[in-house]
């Protein structure tokens, strides 16, 4: 067994918002044994004094696709799953070198990438993944365009999505990403961006086919995160037993009645579309998707001041693709005028570990839990900025115990 003890730790309690101050924490074989306002007793491997630095829980981005080297996704649909594999970890290491020690990803990531990064064959966040999203055909996930009939290359290699019909399709796909290991089921349940045939405002699945997708996940004790954009598409999802919203743009106030009802969350993710009005065509999106940004980039930040006003619990999203990815931080830029410091740390912490059924494995800085952690230098619950700034202020990352960067 190998222990580590923090001492002289100022440890932020992201539940409840507040610092604790002078406080020793001990990690034992990756997890959290003892958290104290006293000196902890007995011996340790690894003594690390903060000198009255802050001490968080390590963040967790609900909505990324660490496989999404390019936003051209037809172009990813092509490409070596090998190549993909290896440019992926340039990513994934960035991840967790920006204070991200676990990450949901959203479609693409599969068993043989998170297994390399829990053996550390890989350096980046612990990987909750999807597998392929689910997509009826022209779906959100289907990306041949208007003229093209046929799957070219092999569709689920190195792509994100899979395309299902019909009720027996939808399940039979639900099962088989749930043999393969993933830890939730994404549903594609409305139009999209990147996707080249479907609109924005169209809703996708039948209610048959989402509520077997739904039951499948259920049966498995694992939670379901729908892509949808418009009211329309997220009201008839929340009910049907839907955990998560990805983006909600066009959400309107009985989707909030509906969220608070049913206690399903929100992954706004504003950061992507303001990268992709930017910079989405020069990433190498093509022009004719990067358009269809415009129709969600302002409704983002309206839904967003909606949800906070309605009490709607929130995750933290970012969605990004290819090179913006380097912009994953900028979500709470976007988001800090709108949510109170407090509750946008808890979206990037305990918020996620309620979300997927998992309360006090990852998110908190208490005995049971992940040693996930990060020390900064100055206190993020005063100036939410000082997340945004990981050169500067990120001086310790702990994953499970293990350091992989000291300032310190």
């Amino acid at each position: 067994m190998t222990t580590t003890r923090l001492i002289n730790a100022n440890v932020i309690d992201t539940r409840n918002g507040k610092v604790l101050a002078e406080q020793q924490v001990r990690v034992q074989d990756g997890r959290i044994v003892e958290v104290s306002s006293t000196p902890l007793e007995g011996s340790d491997d690894r003594v690390i004094d903060l000198k009255g630095r802050y001490l968080m829980p390590g963040m967790v981005d609900s909505h990324v696709h660490v496989t999404a080297i390019t936003p051209n996704f037809a172009l990813l649909e092509t490409l070596s799953p090998f190549y993909v594999g290896a440019k992926s970890s340039e990513l994934l290491e960035s991840m967790l070198m920006r204070g991200f020690t676990t990450v949901r990803d959203a479609g693409g990531a599969d068993y043989g990438l998170a297994k390399a990064v829990d053996e550390d064959s890989l350096i980046g966040p612990r990987i909750m993944y999807a597998g392929r999203a689910l997509s009826q055909t022209g779906g959100h996930a289907d990306m041949r365009g208007p003229g093209q009939n046929t799957f070219e290359g092999c569709f689920c290699c190195a792509g994100l999505g899979r395309v299902c019909d019909g009720v027996s399709e939808v399940r039979r796909a639900a099962r088989d990403e749930i043999r393969k290991g993933a830890t939730q089921i994404k549903i594609m349940a409305s139009g999209g961006v990147a996707s080249p045939t479907d609109r924005i405002d169209s809703t996708q699945f039948s209610l048959e086919e989402i509520d077997a997708i739904v039951e499948e996940a259920t049966a498995a004790n694992i939670h379901t995160m729908a892509h949808a954009y418009t009211a329309r598409a997220i009201n008839r999802l929340i009910p049907r037993g839907v955990k998560t919203i990805e983006h909600g743009n066009l959400m309107d106030e009985e989707s909030c009645r509906l969220f608070l009802e049913h206690n399903a969350y929100l992954t706004p993710t504003l950061a992507t579309y303001d990268a992709l009005a930017k910079e989405g065509v020069e990433a190498g999106m093509a022009e004719h998707l990067q358009r269809k940004v415009f129709d969600v980039l302002e409704a983002g930040g309206k839904a967003l001041e909606m949800a906070q006003r309605y009490g709607v619990k929130m995750l933290y999203g970012s969605d990004l693709l290819g090179r913006m990815q380097r912009h994953q931080l900028n979500e709470f830029n976007l988001r800090k005028d709108v949510v109170p410091t407090d509750e946008l740390i808890r979206t990037a912490t305990c918020n996620a570990a309620d979300a997927y059924g998992h309360t006090g494995d990852f998110g908190e800085i208490i005995p049971g839990a992940r040693g996930d952690m990060l020390v900064l230098k100055d206190n993020p619950l005063e100036d939410i900025t000082v997340l945004t700034r990981p050169d500067e202020q990120l001086l310790l990352i702990m994953k499970a115990g293990n350091v992989y960067k000291d300032m310190l």
